[in-house]
């Protein structure tokens, strides 16, 4: 089972979306059983929130149920998930401070590492909390296609610690 945690600042918009999206795509390909995904924010000021409601309708149009609620990273995290996925450098960055060891640095990715385009189109996925009605469209834009190449590639681990 491999087991995947998408990380952001709040996890209300990016990660939760992340989380949905993922999910969707897993169950389309029929691999349940192999997969796993949550999400969790870096600071905890939403938990036990329910994902951003301008999220939660711009995903609906789209398909996906953010049914998550808002929780915060725990160091337990680092030891039960395979590859832990942030969202943009600061995220990254606060994931490799917060990791315990060696083994756990090894898993943290950024999310737009699995943009598909070569050379990348995007460096991160930008938080669209104080943005407009298009800003959270761009973001599951980038989520749409970086899940889809995250889930072609989760047969080989993120690397050797």
């Amino acid at each position: 089972m491999t087991r995947i945690l998408f990380v952001c600042l709040g996890n209300i918009c990016r990660s939760p979306a992340a989380e949905a999206i993922l999910k969707k795509q897993i169950k389309d390909a029929g691999l349940e059983n192999d997969i796993t995904v949550d999400s969790a924010g870096l600071l905890d000021y939403h938990e036990g929130e329910r994902p951003d409601p301008r999220m939660r309708r711009h995903a609906a149009l789209r398909g996906y149920v953010l049914d998550s609620r808002s929780r915060p990273l725990k160091t337990k995290d680092f030891l039960d998930f395979d590859r832990i996925i942030g969202m943009d450098h600061q995220n990254i960055e606060a994931l490799h401070r917060l990791a315990p060891d060696a083994a756990s640095q090894c898993k943290i990715q950024k999310m737009t590492d699995y943009d598909p385009a070569r050379p990348q189109r995007y460096t991160h996925v930008p938080d669209p909390y104080y943005g407009e009605s298009a800003d959270f469209d761009h973001v599951l834009d980038i989520l749409e296609d970086t899940c889809r190449e995250l889930l072609k590639t989760l047969s080989a681990p993120p690397c050797s610690a």
